[in-house]
């Protein structure tokens, strides 16, 4: 209150404010020193009489602890052996319970063009997004020029309508993968069949290997590629594509450039076991268009593939059976088909075998539907009705053994946790307004709260997880174990 009147004061007379201000307020200061003075000596006491009154019985706490010594050790190895918290890792960052859109890329020329996004990749660091841009709906594909697209999310200044690299591509591109070690590395599947591999640290031209037209390349679009450790070189890969001309075809690097055909494999109705209820129109030429594939992460000699006929078959590398002739190529290709799972109803889009359970995996299609089936056998463990329309990608998560995500074709990226339902998605991102399909998905192994999606409208999505969709829990290995189990039983 005396504040007051000094400003009061103040704005009547300088000389007024000057003389109570200096000493009026010297005198408050003052007293609230001496305040502290006695609030100090309070503490000295304070703690004087705690120290006083602690006393500590050492021999006593010596006995105690020699008498409980046996059952604590006890308890301590029980605990040592218990599984309770296998796979538990501590996060001290703060928790994050939506899923947020970070970025949303596109290339106004390849968009202008209604070209769409075929595929995507992460490169070897996360760092960097590719995407492929084609087309997978009616069009003159053949002609159509088409682009590959990279964005490095760690650049300042990121912009999402500017790519860092752009090339240009005289076929449309069906799908891509980025090496899983050379981050600058890119191969590309065509519609003309071929397959390429660019290098993105290289400006001027960056094919550095390419199949070219042969009697070895493919017939009909190349659908997915996949790289492969070479056991042979070290330092080398190899390369695997996959056609609906029915080929899985393992190619090799050259020095001049050439990727040459190193061996290969064909899906012939004729050669696909007849243990599954097949429609006649299935052992057509529809059923051999070979559209995904998958490896088993436990057995590198073991993957799926997702057929046009509507099916996924269980496959070896090391099958030694001979497809049927074929007129040309350089190399006899072989039958690797093992088992046939029940179809679905319509061509199968994509496959994705678990990283965490060593027979089971995930197929989607045209019916809609997203299928968990065992290795072990032919029907589906269970079927889930997503969509009214296609589904065109599903994928199971890198860090949680009961998460995927599902493509669909009514615009929307579905994520699943097993753990909390396995009749709906647990969340589901609206991925355009337009309701344009969503082609193509995947997770960033690096940076494990990222996922991509790229979709009809020409647009890729990157999309940050919340920590329930990351972090595993302590007995999730075990859940998908018992779910497995008990659906099979």
């Amino acid at each position: 209150m005396w504040l007051t009147m000094s400003q009061r004061g103040w704005s009547v007379s300088k000389t007024c404010q000057t003389g109570k201000i200096s000493t009026a307020e010297a005198a408050a200061q003052s007293h609230t020193a001496r305040d502290a003075a006695v609030q100090t000596e309070q503490s000295k006491d304070a703690v004087q009489d705690v120290q006083q009154e602690v006393q500590v019985d050492y021999t006593g706490l010596l006995s105690f602890l020699q008498r409980v010594e046996d059952a604590v050790i006890k308890e301590l190895n029980k605990n040592w052996k218990s599984h309770a918290f296998d796979g538990f890792e501590v996060n001290w960052t703060d928790q994050d319970e939506t899923v947020l859109c970070l970025h949303s890329l596109s290339y106004p020329e390849a968009q202008d063009q209604n070209l769409q996004v075929t595929g995507v990749s992460w490169n070897a660091t996360g760092s960097v997004i590719a995407c492929s841009y084609g087309r997978l709906d009616n069009g003159d594909w053949s002609t159509e020029k088409s682009y590959v697209c990279t964005w490095n999310l760690d650049r300042r200044g990121l912009n999402p309508q500017h790519p860092d690299l752009v090339v240009d591509v005289p076929s449309s591109v069906m799908c891509l993968a980025f090496h899983p070690s050379q981050p600058s590395l890119i191969a590309g599947g065509l519609f003309s069949g071929e397959l390429v591999v660019w290098d993105t640290s290289r400006t001027e031209d960056p094919v550095i290997w390419r199949t070219g037209m042969t009697d070895d390349t493919h017939t009909d679009p190349v659908y997915q590629v996949h790289w492969l450790p070479d056991t042979m070189h070290r330092n080398h890969a190899r390369l695997l594509s996959v056609g609906t001309d029915g080929k899985i075809l393992v190619w090799r690097e050259e020095r001049d450039g050439r990727l040459a055909l190193a061996e290969g494999f064909a899906i012939m109705a004729q050669q696909i076991p007849r243990s599954t209820r097949l429609k006649k129109v299935a052992w057509g030429e529809a059923a051999v268009g070979v559209t995904s594939l998958s490896f088993s992460p436990f057995d590198a000699g073991v993957f799926v593939v997702g057929v046009e006929g509507g099916y996924c078959l269980r496959c070896c590398t090391s099958a030694q059976g001979p497809a049927l002739p074929r007129p040309g190529g350089s190399v006899p290709l072989r039958a690797p088909a093992e088992l046939a799972f029940s179809p679905h109803a319509g061509p199968v889009y994509s496959v994705s075998c678990s990283p965490f359970h060593r027979n089971l995996f995930l197929s989607c299609g045209t019916d809609g539907q997203v299928h968990l089936h065992s290795m072990l056998q032919t029907q589906p463990l269970f079927a889930l009705q997503l969509s009214k329309k296609y589904l065109f990608c599903v994928c199971w998560s890198p860090v949680r053994p009961l998460v995927f995500a599902a493509a669909s074709g009514e615009g929307e990226v579905h994520l699943f946790d097993l753990g909390r339902s396995t009749q709906k998605p647990t969340v589901s991102l609206k991925q355009s307004v337009s309701d344009c399909p969503v082609y193509c998905l995947e997770f960033n192994t690096k940076h494990t709260r990222l996922l991509a999606a790229g979709d009809a409208a020409g647009t890729v999505k990157v999309w940050q997880l919340s920590s329930d969709f990351t972090e595993q829990g302590p007995r999730e290995k075990s859940h998908l174990e018992q779910l497995a189990s008990e659906i099979m039983d």
